[in-house]
């Protein structure tokens, strides 16, 4: 074999096996790429799949308790936000709407009702509003927060003669709390009012 032959021959080899390994890159390259996209589907699926006993809808329960205050115990919510009555309403219906249930909100839930503390389970309920949410009632008395009330504790709607109708606590008994009160934390004391007994006539 003469060397010029030689040369080409081992030139032959060398572009043989860079090629040979440029081929083994690819099909190495492309047996990963088919693993991998056969892998995603699978993990893809898999998150979209709702727990087992999941329902898709928020049901957060709601907690009704009780708080301290120098005239007894009062409704709050779980969080010690107050609760209050409106002596214009009926019982299980509700007068305040529009701008009235825009400083005092209702008390609403989506989901479970739970009584703690000093409240009677039993004196818990839900009704429709024209708006279709379910405002709580006790002892069939629609129960609202006040906007005033920044903080837990804080009793300011206490005695309110907003909308054209009083504004009072709620004791565990369903009655309304008139009398002047004032919360142990530190609230301010609300107005001084009438220490009878309100009843709203239902």
């Amino acid at each position: 074999m003469t060397a010029s032959v030689r040369t080409r021959h081992s030139g032959t080899v060398r572009l043989g096996a860079t090629l040979g390994v440029s081929v083994g890159a690819v099909a190495l390259l492309a047996a990963c790429s088919s693993a991998s996209s056969t892998s995603a589907p699978a993990a893809s699926t898999a998150s979209s799949t709702p727990a087992a006993g999941a329902t898709g809808a928020s049901t957060a329960a709601l907690v009704i308790t009780t708080k301290s205050s120098s005239a007894g115990s009062f409704l709050a919510n779980g969080s010690g936000q107050a609760i209050y009555l409106w002596m214009k309403d009926g019982k299980n219906s509700s007068a305040c709407s529009s701008a009235c249930a825009g400083a005092w909100p209702p008390v609403t839930t989506t989901g479970a009702l739970t009584a703690s503390g000093g409240v009677n389970q039993a004196d818990l309920s839900t009704f429709t509003r024209s708006d279709g949410s379910k405002q709580v009632a006790y002892d069939g008395h629609p129960l609202y927060y006040f906007v005033g009330d920044s903080a837990p504790g804080e009793v300011k709607g206490q005695g309110s003669d907003g909308f054209g109708a009083k504004w009072w606590l709620v004791d565990p008994a369903g009655t309304a709390i008139t009398a002047a009160v004032t919360v142990s934390s530190g609230a301010t004391p609300a107005a001084s009012a009438s220490s009878a007994p309100a009843k709203s006539g239902y």
